[in-house]
């Protein structure tokens, strides 16, 4: 049951970041992909009925995270405390950048509430790239399983790391350039003329930084971790993974600027099995610590109780269903080209 739940949390990040993550991307490519106001108001257009609701998967995780492994969601926030806060803020921020600027006449107030959106998800997608860096990395856990993380010590990865040094620099901008690649794509597919150009042209140009930071990145947690390809050579079908992680790249070079539907979903395949690598290469451990192995925090120790996670189940799966159900009702009534006028709104 705890391999189950430990699928269920990884899912539901995964989701997130499939979904948020064009959200994000959008905002940061808003003042480069967009340079007149009523351009800007397209790309909002195109996330405005969807946005808010992406975020959901985010607050979603951190319950089902806190329900199923305790442990774990007591010892990170902690640990991350300031870095947690900073996203926190991010969000608000990001969310004021979008209605604000919806709610005020063109001006000095809308630029910076535009430039406040945009600079709220561009730090967003590095904070979140930061995080799963560590994640990877492992923390300086003790044997009660906690810690505290600094926001930086040497930049160098060690038993006492900070929350950046040179790895997770490198994590946090391979997800800004994945991130930016993935909203750049969403953009070209709802939108229509000098925008969707843009963006297509944005996509092509992010797609070679894409692939090298992602073999920079690769080669960086086999580099501190060898560790992580146990599991890979413990079971050999896992190795498709990595196999459709090279095949969606390789989608999204052929359709980019010729289909942009086919490029955006390529997009997505890409980010999910990019994730779902990662949580095969971490299995079972949640938290590695850079302590000893012993220190780390799994599935074993951080579980609630067998009893527990079995009723939470039962709530999980229709409440899940539900959920995927407005999603899907969502998606399909704001599907197609935005229009070139209107409000952005919900």
């Amino acid at each position: 049951m705890t391999t189950v739940w430990f699928a269920l949390v990884a899912f539901m990040l995964i989701a997130y970041v499939v979904l948020d993550g064009f959200d994000l991307g959008a905002g940061a490519l808003f003042p480069l992909a967009a340079r007149t106001d009523e351009e800007r108001n397209t790309i909002l257009r195109a996330i405005g009925p969807v946005w808010d609701g992406n975020e959901v998967w985010l607050i979603a995780a951190g319950g089902t995270l806190f329900y199923a492994f305790p442990l774990l969601y007591a010892s990170s926030f902690s640990g991350f405390y300031l870095p947690l806060n900073m996203v926190l803020w991010l969000l608000i921020f990001r969310a004021i950048g979008i209605e604000f600027r919806s709610h005020v006449g063109p001006g000095v107030w809308r630029e910076f509430f535009g430039t406040m959106f945009f600079g709220a998800s561009a730090l967003l997608g590095i904070f979140f790239g930061a995080a799963l860096g560590n994640v990877i990395r492992g923390v300086a856990l003790d044997s009660s399983h906690y810690f505290f993380a600094p926001l930086w010590t040497n930049f160098r990865v060690g038993s006492q790391p900070g929350i950046l040094d040179w790895y997770t620099v490198l994590c946090a901008l391979l997800a800004l350039a994945v991130l930016c690649q993935h909203g750049a794509l969403y953009v070209a597919m709802k939108t229509e003329g000098v925008v969707q150009w843009r963006t297509q042209l944005m996509a092509r140009w992010l797609w070679p930084l894409v692939v090298l930071l992602s073999i920079a990145a690769l080669a960086a947690s086999l580099s501190i971790r060898p560790e992580l390809l146990n599991n890979y050579r413990a079971m050999p079908a896992a190795w498709v993974i990595p196999a459709a992680v090279a095949a969606s790249i390789g989608a999204i070079i052929y359709f980019g600027g010729r289909n942009d539907v086919a490029a955006f979903l390529a997009s997505c395949a890409y980010i999910v099995f990019m994730l779902a690598g990662a949580a095969v290469a971490l299995y079972p451990a949640l938290l590695p610590a850079t302590t000893g192995a012993a220190n780390a925090i799994t599935i074993q120790n951080a579980a609630a109780g067998p009893r527990s996670l079995v009723v939470g189940l039962y709530w999980w799966i229709p409440g899940m269903l539900i959920a995927i159900a407005y999603f899907v009702l969502v998606y399909r009534m704001f599907s197609g080209k935005v229009s070139a006028e209107g409000h952005y709104g919900h």
